[in-house]
Formats: C-alpha cells, structure tokens, sequence
C-alpha cells in the first residue's frame, strides 16, 4: 500500500487512495452550483463538500455519504476484537467516535454508518476508506496490538483489522 504524507503537525500516514471505477459513489464532473444535501445539510461549493449554510434556492442533491448510509454499502470497515477489546471496550469505543467527530468537521462525506457487534468483537462501517484507515491507525496507537490492512484498489474499500 503506498501511503501519502499528511500535515507534520499530526504526523500520521494516511493511504494515497485511488478512486477506479468501481467506485459508483465518487461524482465523475463537477456539480452545478450552489448545491446542498437535504439529508446531512453540507454543501457542495468548488468542487468539495463542506459545512456550511445553503444560500436561497440552492439544488437539492444527496451527498455520495448519505447515499452510501442510506444503501448501506460502506467504504471500510475497521473490526475491532480480543480481550484486551473485551475488557476496554466503552474507552476503545469513544476513541472511534472521537476520530469520526475530527475527521467529519472538516470532511463531511467520512462519516460512521454503523457499529455492529457485542462484548468480545465490534465491526465499524465507515463511508470512506480514510476513515477507515485512521480510526485504525488511531486505535493502533493508544492501545497498541496488531492493526492489519487490507485495500482494495479497485473497488476503493479498505478493511482494517485490530487485535489485542
């Protein structure tokens, strides 16, 4: 996996993903603009989503993350399981929701679509697979263990996997 250099501040890698056309989600032209999701309300201005009041008469058009909730069809999945995940569970749990909190203020389509799973093992869906990657690499690194990576360069998916 080749992986792309983000900001010396943070100092995290995150994978230089590649969007192919596999990927039905990712818009091929730009949108006309002012547009805006009727679901989660971010706007689409130069080219990107963002957060942010629509102006009057904006286009209603579904987000490429919305429509991926609403089909439930995610871009990763990070599955975390053992017994150190067992037994820490409520604290590696919030540490998800913390990554999803940071990531989606400024990056509005990576967003959690659910979290599935019991005391021993959970599985988290995610609209994107950088998402994906950094709630892995995040809980890689306050917990430790083994994070395991597996892309799919075709299809854009990422499957992570952490164990300890």
């Amino acid at each position: 996996m080749k992986a792309l250099r983000v900001g010396m501040e943070n100092r995290r890698y995150v994978p230089a993903f590649e969007s192919g056309p596999g990927d039905a989600y990712r818009l091929d032209r730009k949108l006309a603009e002012p547009v805006s999701c009727p679901q989660c309300h971010a706007t689409y201005r130069k080219g990107h989503w963002h957060w942010g009041k629509a102006a009057p008469g904006t286009a209603l058009v579904t987000c490429p993350a919305c429509e991926r909730i609403a089909d439930d069809y995610p871009g990763g999945w990070v599955t975390l399981k053992g017994d150190y995940y067992a037994n820490h569970r409520e604290e590696i749990l919030a540490r998800v929701r913390e990554c999803e909190a940071h990531e989606k203020a400024e990056h509005p389509l990576q967003r959690i679509i659910a979290l599935h799973g019991g005391m021993r093992s959970a599985t988290v869906t995610t609209t994107d697979p950088h998402l994906a990657h950094i709630i892995g690499e995040a809980i890689g690194s306050a917990f430790k263990g083994k994070l395991a990576l597996d892309y799919t360069r075709g299809e854009n998916r990422l499957r992570a996997t952490w164990v300890r």
